[in-house]
């Protein structure tokens, strides 16, 4: 049985890792903690009442529970302290968080190491959406010209989206550093063209109604080709959550992205 804590309990995200958690056999909630507390974790999530309450102090959830997994899904400004603080309590983060930096994320690698404390970290929990990234690199061989577009709810706090920028990184492995556009291209508008990861371009769109959705389109001589994912709502990410619980103790340092523990 993996002992999970849930940081960021009261979030969308968080109320969805509760439910996740409380519904798997092979998981035990033992912590939940917010911001806003006071609640059982159970009835924050329609569910009988689960017997934990959701607490504002992450550090002594963490002395007084004593769980094998921290799932953090709370926001950018505070993700790399709370990592910090499940390490060094021998707790190993699963992060859904993004906005981390690279920098960051270098920091945790050896902060993992030394506290010998597996972390793990994934831009996005959608099996879907891992096999697009998968999919785009595999394309990327053959139509190097690309461009991402990356469309979230308006209440999203980075831009652009952590599953981008690992797309992107992933397609920089396989194809040359380019400049891609007309070498005289001039935007008429400031960020009309997106930002550029190694001569990609990345787009952001935030709108009320969506999730989590993107496409990689590639074009080539006479023809295009799409590579889309849509999440339709945040249960499509909990199997990915819920893997990555039962898996990162089995790690070693930092593992980044769902791609690492599928077969």
């Amino acid at each position: 049985m993996v002992r999970v804590l849930v940081n960021g309990a009261c979030g969308r995200m968080g109320q969805a890792v509760l439910a996740a958690v409380l519904a798997d056999s092979e998981l035990e909630l033992v912590g939940a903690v917010d911001i806003r507390g006071g609640m059982d974790a159970g009835e924050l999530v329609g569910k009988e009442k689960s017997g934990v309450i959701v607490e504002k102090d992450l550090v002594a959830a963490l002395a007084n529970h004593k769980p094998d997994v921290m799932v953090d899904f709370t926001r950018p400004d505070v993700v790399f302290g709370n990592v910090c603080t499940a390490l060094k309590a021998k707790v190993s983060p699963v992060v859904g968080t993004t906005g981390l930096s690279e920098e960051q994320k270098d920091r945790i690698r050896k902060l993992s190491e030394e506290c010998g404390t597996p972390a793990f970290i994934a831009p996005n929990f959608a099996i879907g959406a891992v096999l697009m990234m998968l999919m785009s690199k595999q394309a990327a061989k053959y139509m190097p010209h690309v461009e991402i577009i990356e469309l979230h709810h308006d209440k999203k706090l980075d831009a652009p989206s952590g599953t981008a920028i690992q797309t992107a990184q992933m397609i920089s492995e396989v194809r040359e550093s380019m400049k891609q556009g007309h070498p005289e291209e001039k935007e008429k508008l400031a960020g009309a063209r997106g930002a550029e990861y190694d001569g990609m371009h990345i787009h952001s769109v935030r709108l009320p109604g969506y999730v989590a959705h993107q496409e990689v389109i590639f074009g080539g001589l006479g023809q295009t080709l799409t590579i889309r994912h849509d999440s339709m709502n945040r249960e499509s990410f909990m199997p990915g959550v819920v893997l990555a619980c039962k898996r990162v103790r089995e790690l070693h340092g930092l593992t980044v992205g769902l791609d690492k523990l599928l077969d």
